[in-house]
């Protein structure tokens, strides 16, 4: 690894760098609970934000965040030749060029400094948003202080542009929209209220006002306050070379403001430094729906002690977030880097998918794979605290298999589509259950099974091939039974319908239907006769799931929705043969009319063994039917058909075209046997893993755009979804990968994915796990990605081998002898049955997995198993209850 760009500094994933303004793409978000989000580079450059249509900075992109001259600023005016910006964002390169920068950020706070010498002066600029007190406002702590031999007089000026409105009016009606302003001056600040949220479908009142305020240490107020920016700048000039700084001019008290583009201009009045000396100056930044408050949230951080105290109550805020799983691996640099990972997850719940510069699409929220896969590293951390949260995901559901994809603000609130775009990812039904699952055997609470709620409804139908021209949402969002009663089924019920719908739903090599897409958004060009052969097995693996859930329940009688009865054809009198495809798509059609408009809303009660044994048999016939149909004699599984229903994978002429997503669910449904992934595995690294790099890409170089398959192929080679290294595919290989027992394979996927991340001379990135790396190593879209909860999923429960089986505590270790090399105890901290626990795993003579098996197992210094010769061992719940203790508890894993 070559990592000159940032280093750590402690345990807490606090890291410092003196290189990192030379990367105009690098950025940090901050945030809190309330929706205020940033971003932030190292020369403060970023946007605040609390909704797509709440920008207090104008919004970036990842091309412009650096070039944007709309960027935080403060100015310092010595006299006309010596006039310095604190954050390096001048026009006049020759002001700046003798800096010495150096930046210190942690979770989530940044700090750079910078000095010169021939100014004699340094700056040191802090930015957070509070955690606690929490208030929608960013903070941004100047402090400057005299680095020179003698007496500095300079006279400080804060400068930030306020942009004030949504993101449409970046090019749609900007000039228009800023006429809309309505500009107050107070003594510490301005306040920016737009009368109208600018919108030719229909304007609103808008009831949102922006606030830029400042204060210096003594508590003294701007001296001139610039409250729009043509009066700041003038007409000559611009941000980065401002007139009113540049030639030191008060404000005309006399020119109109409003209707003009806001400015929050806070010049100070001149300051005296001598040598050694320091001034402190506050400048907040916020956003809020009440205006009247403004005052009272300024007065919560208007002097330096109330910053520290808010600074150190965010540190330790965010510090305890990720506190539900901590490593000491002999590695502090893979266990700092894991710190960054672990805090993904919650970021993307804030955030959604959009705003941070690289997410410069959709209008916020999150996607349905999201809200399933970003509750796996929450549900390992405390799974009682995520029960609500999956209850209320499953209300997105609708009664044809598919789901909502358009999620609103608050738990269990799904929009009707608005866009007038009817879409289906045939992918969406496997993951709800994939993240039950865990919760159950985490937990051990399988009485969520039983829990009755609606079912989602809006103008789609049958899996989006017909539409309800009669639906309006007046008539409600949930399904209805023909009394106009909302029908709520269990969520069981809703798991079975997500799986059983998809198995009929099948393509013209009955392999479940491509649809819009599945996981590879990009494949989105064979609506009508692709399909997706992993998938199919994934629900395969689903279907064997529920099997294994059906017969841990001690309901011998599950009652079910009586049109769903359909679906399961093997205990009704006339069983198909599901090779037929006809056959199939009569059981699917004759479903969907039956639940199109409105279901009868009476339940049959079938006994769960005659369930259990029809998954059974849908699943073996998949595994048995892929087996047959779609391993390739180039040594790995066909994973695609496209829309000419031609063959994805395999030889092309001179080329192969493999995918890596088609051997992931082959292998971890348990498809692939031994021999086979062994030989998937070797052309892996053949085909896909580059020699340089060390990655593994998603496919092979089709060579040419695939107008049949999706967008993804017409992307240049190396980016976004035609063979980049996508790192939620790869993470997930890895756990395929270590779920069979491939130990040493999964170890080299996971350790390539952070050995680039760490390659900094490449990837170009502060520590995170980035969506992807392309065909340079360059990490690409940082910290909203679901690459995240997969890793620590990856790591916690098949790695370390730490995790729940329906309620008892499994562990079984996959540890390498490579991640032995630096020390014989690696350790691990996470919690179990809402009790903290530190599981120590010692391998006194560093041998390879494989080489050892669990010998001794100390509990609080009770040994609970001596002389054991295998590789697991189960804990139960009642057992580890008896033994745990309140606090903190420690179980030591011999390996010999």
């Amino acid at each position: 690894m070559n990592n000159k760009l940032w280093k750590f500094i402690d345990d807490k994933g606090t890291f410092t760098s003196d290189e990192a303004y030379k990367i105009n793409t690098l950025y940090l978000p901050l945030c809190n609970s309330l929706p205020i989000m940033s971003s932030i580079s190292p020369d403060l450059h970023g946007d605040i934000k609390t909704d797509f249509n709440s920008f207090l900075l104008e919004p970036v992109s990842r091309i412009n965040l650096s070039s944007l001259k709309s960027s935080r600023n403060f100015w310092l005016y010595i006299n006309p030749k010596k006039i310095w910006s604190a954050t390096g964002v001048c026009k006049d390169i020759f002001l700046t060029k003798n800096d010495l920068f150096h930046l210190e950020a942690g979770l989530l706070w940044q700090k750079i400094s910078r000095q010169n010498k021939k100014i004699g002066l340094k700056a040191d600029i802090t930015s957070f948003i509070p955690a606690q007190p929490l208030e929608p406002v960013e903070i941004m702590y100047v402090k400057i202080t005299n680095i020179s031999r003698g007496q500095i007089k300079f006279i400080p000026t804060a400068a930030i542009p306020i942009y004030g409105r949504s993101a449409n009016n970046l090019r749609d009606h900007r000039h228009v929209t800023s006429l809309l302003n309505r500009i107050e001056i107070r003594k510490n600040g301005v306040i920016l209220t737009p009368t109208l949220i600018f919108d030719e479908s229909g304007h609103r009142k808008n009831n949102t006002s922006y606030f830029v305020f400042g204060i210096d240490e003594n508590s003294c107020c701007p001296e001139y306050i610039y409250p729009i920016q043509e009066e700041f700048t003038s007409d000559a000039s611009d941000l980065e070379a401002p007139r009113a700084v540049f030639e030191n001019i008060p404000p005309d008290k006399k020119m109109n403001i409003q209707g003009k583009e806001a400015m929050g201009g806070l010049k100070f009045a001149p300051r005296i430094l001598r040598t050694g000396e320091s001034r402190s100056f506050i400048i907040l930044m916020g956003i809020t729906k009440e205006k009247n408050k403004i005052n009272a949230i300024f007065n919560k951080f208007n002097s330096p002690d109330k910053i520290k105290r808010s600074l150190n109550n965010t540190i330790r805020f965010w510090q305890d977030k990720i506190s539900a799983i901590s490593l000491n691996t002999g590695d502090t640099n893979f266990d700092n880097w894991f710190r960054w990972v672990s805090i993904q997850p919650i970021l993307r719940r804030i955030f959604g998918c959009s705003f941070l510069p690289d997410f410069d699409y959709g209008k916020g929220g999150r996607g349905w794979r999201d809200l399933w896969q970003d509750c796996l590293s929450l549900i390992l951390g405390n799974p009682l605290q995520v029960r609500d949260t999956l209850i209320n995901n499953f209300k997105g559901v609708r009664i044809d298999g598919s789901n909502a994809t358009i999620i609103g603000q608050k738990p269990g609130e799904f929009i009707a589509d608005r866009n007038n775009i009817s879409r289906v990812w045939m992918d969406h039904g496997v993951w709800p259950l994939i993240t039950t699952h865990l919760y159950i055997h985490q937990s051990g609470d399988l009485n969520i099974l039983f829990k009755e709620i609606p079912y989602f409804k809006d103008r789609q139908l049958s899996r989006g091939t017909e539409i309800d021209l009669n639906y309006n949402e007046e008539s409600g969002k949930e399904l209805k039974t023909k009394n106009q009663q909302v029908y709520k089924g269990s969520v069981l019920e809703h798991l079975l319908v997500q799986n059983l719908v998809q198995f009929f739903n099948v393509g013209p090599h009955n392999h479940i239907r491509l649809e819009n897409a599945d996981w590879n958004d990009g494949l989105d060009m064979a609506a009508q006769q692709g399909e997706s052969v992993a998938f199919t097995s994934f629900y395969a693996q689903n279907l064997n799931s529920l099997c294994e859930i059906l017969e841990n329940i001690k309901d011998k009688r599950i009652s079910i929705l009586k049109e769903i009865t359909m679906l399961l054809d093997s205990i009704g009198t006339a069983p198909i043969n599901y090779s037929d495809i006809n056959a199939k798509h009569r059981i699917l059609n004759k479903y969907f009319n039956a639940v199109k408009y409105s279901v009868s809303g009476k339940k049959i009660t079938l006994p769960t063994k005659a369930i259990i044994r029809d998954l059974k048999k849908k699943a073996d016939w998949i595994f048995g039917h892929i087996q047959k149909t779609e391993w390739l004699k180039e040594g790995f599984f066909n994973g695609y058909y496209d829309n000419l229903k031609r063959r994805v994978e395999g030889r092309s002429g001179n080329i192969i075209r493999m995918t890596l997503t088609g051997q992931v669910f082959a292998i971890m449904s348990g498809l692939a046997n031994k021999r086979q992934i062994g030989i998937i595995f070797k052309n892996a690294q053949k085909y896909l893993k580059d020699k340089t790099l060390g990655g593994f890409r998603l496919n092979t170089d089709f060579k040419k755009e695939q107008l049949n398959l999706g967008r993804a192929f017409s992307f240049s080679y190396g980016d976004k979804e035609n063979g980049a290294f996508f790192n939620h595919m790869a993470v997930m290989f890895a756990y395929a990968l270590y779920k069979q027992g491939f130990v040493n394979e999964g170890y080299e996927v996971l350790n390539s994915i952070y050995k680039m991340a760490c390659d900094t001379k490449r990837s170009k990135i502060y520590p995170c796990l980035p969506e992807y790396f392309n065909a340079e190593g360059r990490g690409m879209y940082s910290y909203l990605t679901g690459s995240a909860s997969w890793f620590i999923l990856t790591l916690l429960t098949q790695v370390f081998g730490i995790r729940g089986e329906y309620g008892n505590l499994l562990i079984e270790p996959k540890l390498t002898q490579q991640q032995f090399k630096a020390t014989s105890r690696i350790c691990i901290t996470t919690s179990f049955a809402d009790k903290v626990v530190e599981i120590s795993f010692i391998n006194p003579r560093k041998k390879d997995f494989g080489q050892y098996t669990i010998n001794k197992i100390c509990f609080n210094g009770k040994e609970i198993v001596k002389n054991m010769h295998q590789g697991r061992f189960l804990i139960l719940r009642k057992t580890f209850l008896t033994l745990a203790d309140k606090q903190h508890n420690v179980i030591e894993v011999t390996l010999d």
